[in-house]
């Protein structure tokens, strides 16, 4: 493994404002700071990721959990504590300049997410991975990653493990996928990115019945597809639209239970300092997406009931000083009361707001403070509050 060796400075350089050298000096620091190595093929591959150090507070409806989607129902003991357990490692790696005529390139991420909260028992974890072979305009993807139809996130340090506002709005749970994608220009300034694909769906996320448990066919095919609109405003502006779907069927109790999922997301950066984004959904038995796991409702006298559900996220973020960027973000997952009959113990709707600063220490080192309140409405116990306060240090490689 070897190291990049440093640029020899230029005394000949022209002596330029504080801020362009400073610029100049990170920018290169950050491609110094990458790591590469050779595998037996040849093939040249990257090392990249984040030690992740997180120090929390949440109050007495957190269920006992270090990181939860929903205030519990119960008030029990507020939770504090630390962790590096969504340190993040990844390889990036491409490979032969031509294969079948295309660029070959893929990624794998793993966290330690998996196993217990203690420091000692945490497992790692595939979060993502994609083998890709690029076409000029078209490409073809196999890999493990978010939804087609939502592949924006919101913002955060403190939520990585499980992504930002899950339950409220964020349909996140990666997912086995087939992906093929057309890249069609349409002015000097204006693409289209079509996107579709074949994915596997986790149906025993839903929050099945122990009578019925054994029924449930857990790995399902499924379709989906996005079409984004992008246009170029100038060098530091763009504005993204695109709809996308999901079709999918969970089997239990030898019934077929609909998933369907109908979305809009969207990306506006009007002032160069200033980002908007989000996404809004409609559908119905999406528990299988992460987040809320009620996707339908099963009783012993009738035929399960998909349960219908709407919401989405937003955000803004505010560069106000090259190192220091403010992120205020929120969610809804709203699921339709009547399909909710067969069990009053299950969430009508779930909101999570949350606000966040992120300061960039050196090039490398990001520091983070961020509040985040959730409010869970049950059926049969009306609203719980959930407050969380983190700080995050973040050593990006």
């Amino acid at each position: 493994m070897d190291a990049i060796a440093p640029a020899p400075a230029s005394p000949q350089a022209p002596a330029g404002t504080l801020a362009e050298t400073t610029a100049i000096l990170e920018r290169r620091v950050e491609e110094q700071a990458q790591t590469k190595v050779e595998t037996a093929q040849r093939f040249p591959v990257r090392i990249s990721g984040m030690a992740l150090f997180n120090a929390s507070y949440g109050t007495r409806n957190a269920g006992g959990l270090d990181t939860t989607v929903v205030a519990a129902p119960t008030a029990g003991s507020a939770v504090a504590g630390g962790t590096l357990r969504q340190s993040i490692l990844g390889l990036e790696f491409h490979g032969p300049t031509s294969v079948l005529g295309g660029k070959v390139r893929g990624s794998m991420f793993i966290d330690f997410y998996e196993g217990f909260v203690e420091p000692s028992y945490s497992y790692p974890r595939l979060r993502t991975a994609t083998l890709e072979i690029e076409w000029g305009s078209r490409s073809l993807a196999f890999g493990f990653e978010k939804p087609i139809f939502n592949p924006r996130e919101p913002t955060s340090l403190s939520q990585v493990g499980i992504s930002p506002l899950a339950g409220a709005g964020n349909l996140w749970r990666w997912q086995p996928q087939i992906r093929f994608e057309q890249r069609l220009k349409l002015g000097p300034a204006t693409t289209l990115r079509a996107q579709t694909g074949v994915v596997q769906t986790v149906e025993d996320l839903a929050n099945t019945p122990d009578y019925a448990a054994s029924t449930l066919n857990r790995r399902r095919p499924g379709l989906q597809g996005r079409f984004e609109l992008a246009h170029r405003i100038d060098d530091a502006r763009r504005v993204e639209f695109a709809p996308g779907f999901h079709f999918s069927t969970t089997h239990i109790a030898g019934v077929s239970v609909p998933s369907r999922v109908a979305s809009f997301d969207w990306f506006a950066n009007p002032w160069a300092r200033l980002e908007l984004s989000g996404v809004f959904f409609t559908g119905q038995n999406v528990g299988h997406f992460g987040g809320l796991r009620q996707g339908f409702t099963l009783s012993t006298t009738s035929r399960p009931v998909p349960i219908h559900a709407r919401g989405g996220w937003g955000q803004a973020a505010l560069r106000v000083a090259p190192r220091l960027t403010f992120n205020v973000f929120g969610g809804i997952h709203d699921d339709r009361d009547s399909d909710l009959r067969y069990s009053r113990t299950l969430v009508a709707q779930n909101r999570i707001g949350a606000v966040n600063f992120m300061y960039r220490i050196a090039p490398n080192v990001i520091w983070s403070l961020e509040a985040l309140q959730i409010r869970t409405l049950y059926l049969s116990q009306g609203n719980r509050i959930q407050n969380r306060y983190d700080m995050a240090l973040a050593y990006q490689f």
